[in-house]
């Protein structure tokens, strides 16, 4: 048995049983991650995705560019959902994405040109935590573009934390 075990080490193997029967036998296989929506910064409490359109840039107040969302736990990598509520074939979307800290820095995770068609997908990661830091917030930033085409590009982001 002991040669069976080195054998097939971090492999399925089906072993045969008596009666046309087999048994899945696990070695070294480890469970996937869990992993959970984060809340958005502002959010209703309910609802772990956002819906936001791209609007122009102001010299003072929101742009409605950035959406952070809380971690509240630790987490050993995070995901970034995004997907395309409408489309214009000839704008580029910026999207980036940021790990804040406790420490008030960040890291850029995400920095890419998209032009998806209307209701294509993307996930971003998973992104590991930075060992050494506490993260408090993930960061989307969609749509800070000179691009006249881009203004009133809709979109739905989410972020999960995964353990």
């Amino acid at each position: 048995m002991k040669s069976f075990r080195a054998l097939f080490a971090g492999q399925l193997v089906a072993a045969p049983l008596a009666g046309g029967l087999a048994v899945l036998l696990a070695s070294g296989v480890q469970a996937a991650p869990v992993c959970t929506f984060l809340q958005p910064v502002g959010g209703n409490g309910v609802s772990t995705i956002v819906s936001k359109s791209v609007g122009r840039g102001k010299l003072i107040g929101n742009t409605n560019w950035n959406t952070d969302f809380f971690v509240t736990q630790s987490y050993t990598s995070y995901k970034f959902f995004f997907t395309a509520n409408s489309s214009d074939p000839n704008a580029q979307y910026p999207v980036e994405g940021f790990m804040k800290f406790s420490d008030g820095s960040n890291l850029q995770v995400i920095n890419t040109l998209m032009n998806p068609p209307m209701g294509t997908g993307k996930m971003f990661g998973p992104f590991a935590a930075v060992p050494g830091k506490q993260a408090t917030q993930m960061n989307f930033k969609v749509g800070a573009s000179n691009d006249p085409n881009a203004l009133g590009f809709s979109y739905r982001i989410s972020v999960q934390g995964c353990r």
